[in-house]
């Protein structure tokens, strides 16, 4: 069992930066696919940012140059620098893993919710114009 607690969320103008995190817990390999999700307001969930169990990181063609992943093994968290935020990048980010072994990070960035085994409870982020 996996708990993860995102935080980080807030609002910020246009052109602002925001870094979340993800710390999970209850799980004694750090050794899998993680990634961050957002929900749009009325738009399906959709991975932004993922990392496979290899260490590998794909973005969102959106976000591509602007954010950036990172994961600190030591402190089971998981990380998402956001620079030159625009208005759509609002909405709720969440912070997903899966144990399944070899997960690429495509496979993660690609899931639904039904494709990654635990989720967090979100986190805010709000753009304004």
């Amino acid at each position: 069992q996996v708990q993860l607690a995102e935080s980080g969320g807030g609002s910020v103008q246009a052109g602002g930066s925001l870094t979340l995190s993800c710390v999970a817990s209850g799980y004694t390999d750090s050794n899998y696919a993680m990634g961050w999700f957002l929900q749009a307001p009325g738009k399906e969930r959709e991975g932004v940012a993922a990392i496979g169990t290899d260490g590998t990181v794909r973005y969102a063609d959106s976000v591509k140059g602007r954010f950036t992943l990172s994961k600190d093994n030591t402190k089971n968290t998981l990380y998402l620098q956001m620079n030159s935020l625009k208005p759509e990048d609002t909405g709720m980010y969440y912070c997903a893993a899966d144990l399944a072994f070899g997960m690429s990070a495509e496979e993660a960035l690609g899931a639904n919710y039904f494709g990654m085994d635990y989720w967090g409870k979100g986190t805010l982020v709000f753009i304004s114009s």
